[in-house]
């Protein structure tokens, strides 16, 4: 049995798929079930034994007692998190709330658990020896890159530059300060932009897909020249996987697909797909729909990850390209009207709103 966080979102979502179809072990998933908390992220899994969801904030201590208590996790993998840098922008206050009052709750909760584990293997159950307590994170916390720099690897400092950074980055150190003072046996994963199924429209790739087949604007903050590493949400899965059967205890592992794009680069490719698999009525292409907006503050030039540790040691890779994680992607939102119609309305459409000036 496995605890996860936030595992009705984006990410965690996958991984509760990809962990069930893999493994079988049974998963305890705690969600807050926010506006991309999604339970039909789940709907597949619903009557599976397997599969427990709880609606509930991390930052509820008795929650958390309670259902560490019942289900006695040999792991803990925390998804939770808010994790858009224009809402974190807009207000900062949920960030901090979340993703580091949310952190140092959860990890009390969980260091209270790990301490009345056994400490032999003898025992059918979670262990102190064998348990673990895996952190996702994100590049970001390292701050911006020069055109010229190499990418992130995990003895660069942090320099977060958005609040969103700034509150995941205080998660890390949280993180590291409770394996270093109190010897829980954490991991941590910073991974580089994730892109795949579940991805709530708000983020760049599937704002396109939705705005290009609903015939409105592909805005593009500023020049298009943002360079971000993209990752296939499976391949980071996988990666998670790897870290929490073999990573060592204490350490720090970046994932990233080795796939550098310019944000300008990632829209066109998407409306090539769409070109191919669903073109417009008027035969036009969706690249004629690209509207350059005003960039966003603070934006970060360039990320990039080195994922030569995790390779090195857990011999993982990223099986995607960008090209063939792209067609995979699209074609699943093509696939999946009703879930893309569930959620581009409500927050989305107020969301979308307050971003580019209403809708259209």
């Amino acid at each position: 049995m496995i605890l996860v966080t936030g595992g009705a979102g984006f990410i965690g979502a996958n991984f509760v798929h990809f962990w069930l179809e893999r493994t079988g072990e049974a998963v305890v998933n705690l969600d807050l079930l926010t506006y991309a908390g999604n339970p039909d992220n789940l709907a597949d899994l619903r009557g599976d034994g397997r599969h427990v969801l709880v609606q509930g904030d991390v930052a509820d201590r008795e929650l958390v007692r309670e259902l560490l208590a019942r289900h006695r996790p040999r792991a803990v993998i925390h998804f939770a998190a808010e994790s858009h840098v224009d809402r974190s922008i807009l207000g900062p206050g949920a960030f901090i709330q979340t993703n580091v009052v949310g952190t140092f709750h959860l990890l009390e909760m969980v260091r209270e658990y790990w301490s009345t584990l056994p400490e032999s293997v003898y025992d059918q159950g979670a262990t102190q020896r064998d348990f673990r307590f895996l952190h996702v994170s994100t590049d970001e916390v390292y701050g911006s890159l020069a055109p010229q720099d190499p990418p992130f690897a995990e003895t660069n400092p942090y320099q977060p530059n958005s609040p969103y950074a700034a509150s995941k980055a205080a998660s890390d150190h949280l993180i590291r300060a409770w394996h270093h003072t109190f010897g829980l046996p954490v991991l941590t994963t910073n991974c580089s932009n994730n892109y795949g199924p579940y991805q709530f429209p708000e983020k760049l790739i599937p704002l396109v897909i939705h705005h290009a087949l609903a015939g409105k604007p592909l805005p593009i903050y500023g020049d298009g020249q943002q360079v971000r590493d993209w990752l296939y949400v499976e391949d980071h899965c996988l990666a998670i996987m790897r870290v929490l059967e073999a990573g060592r205890v204490g350490e720090t592992y970046n994932i990233g697909g080795w796939n550098e794009q310019a944000n300008l680069n990632v829209v066109r490719t998407i409306c090539g797909v769409l070109d191919a698999l669903q073109p417009r009525m008027d035969g036009r292409g969706y690249a004629e729909q690209i509207t350059f907006v005003r960039d966003r503050p603070g934006h970060d030039r360039r990320y990039a990850i080195d994922a030569r540790k995790i390779e090195a040691e857990l011999g993982w890779k990223p099986r995607e390209t960008f090209e063939s994680g792209i067609l995979k992607t699209v074609r699943w939102y093509l696939q999946h009207a009703e879930w893309v119609s569930g959620v581009t309305s409500g927050a989305y459409r107020q969301w979308v709103d307050r971003q580019y000036g209403g809708p259209g």
